[in-house]
């Protein structure tokens, strides 16, 4: 697929690195559908939200965006700046540590607030996670994206993506590229927070806004599937779900 927008950003010796290996591989292996790429801002701080099917979906999200004009900055476990070579080329392309469980956590909030506010494109999978849920739906999000969105009052762009687990099966390391599969990504409009902006950043506000995150990026996956997510959204932390409304479908039956 051509270039649908010129990077205008320099992209530096590590990410052209980065893209100069992953750009050239994924089109070799993989083939594409990218819808409505247009709706990514050309400029300025925003905040991508995609749902999380394999460990591919950076480097496909990365490839996505680099050829819509923009380079983006992920939050990535901290062991991965510990690895040779992989961890130089993500420092060096800007990619932001995340010290979970220690004092220093909140370096990784602040980092990322300032790379927003600093005009970047930040990358969240606000799942956390690789999807657990049984068929590959969206999970329940975690408040991180929403809280970087509401401090800094960037666009929150959802993105909805399938596919990737068919080249890179979640929690595999063999791909499987013959056939090749198609990787799709679909954008959305910006969610809309504007009725939370400026409020205290209670625990009811952030989930009232993930939610929102969560739904838009949800509405995306089904439009790529052409099949309708469950009313319940799945909840790892109780093998569950959280009960959720979707006013564009008709609710299925709930899971247990």
């Amino acid at each position: 697929m051509a270039t649908v927008r010129k990077l205008e950003q320099r992209p530096g010796w590590a990410y052209a690195v980065a893209a100069g290996l992953v750009r050239p591989t994924l089109s070799l292996a993989t083939k594409r559908d990218w819808i409505d790429g247009e709706k990514v801002p050309a400029t300025g701080g925003c905040i991508v939200v995609v749902n999380h099917i394999s460990h591919l979906d950076p480097l496909a999200l990365g490839h996505f965006l680099y050829d819509h004009g923009r380079l983006v900055r992920y939050l990535a476990k901290e062991a991965i700046f510990r690895t040779p070579v992989l961890g130089t080329i993500a420092a060096g392309a800007g990619q932001i540590p995340v010290y979970r469980e220690t004092e220093r956590a909140g370096g990784a909030f602040d980092a990322a607030v300032a790379a927003v506010e600093a005009g970047e494109c930040l990358g969240v999978y606000p799942e956390g996670t690789i999807t657990k849920d049984p068929d590959g739906w969206p999970m329940r999000g975690k408040t991180g994206a929403a809280r970087i969105a509401l401090a800094t009052g960037a666009p929150v762009i959802p993105i909805g993506q399938w596919g990737a687990q068919e080249v890179l099966p979640a929690y595999t390391v063999r791909p499987h590229v013959i056939p090749r599969r198609t990787t799709r990504f679909k954008v959305g409009d910006p969610v809309d927070l504007d009725d939370l902006a400026g409020q205290p950043l209670t625990p009811q506000v952030l989930h009232q806004a993930t939610d929102r995150i969560m739904a838009a990026v949800t509405a995306l996956v089904e439009d790529l599937r052409g099949e309708t997510a469950p009313p319940v959204r799945f909840d790892p932390a109780t093998s569950g779900g959280h009960v959720i409304g979707n006013p564009r479908k008709p609710p299925k039956e709930t899971r247990g």
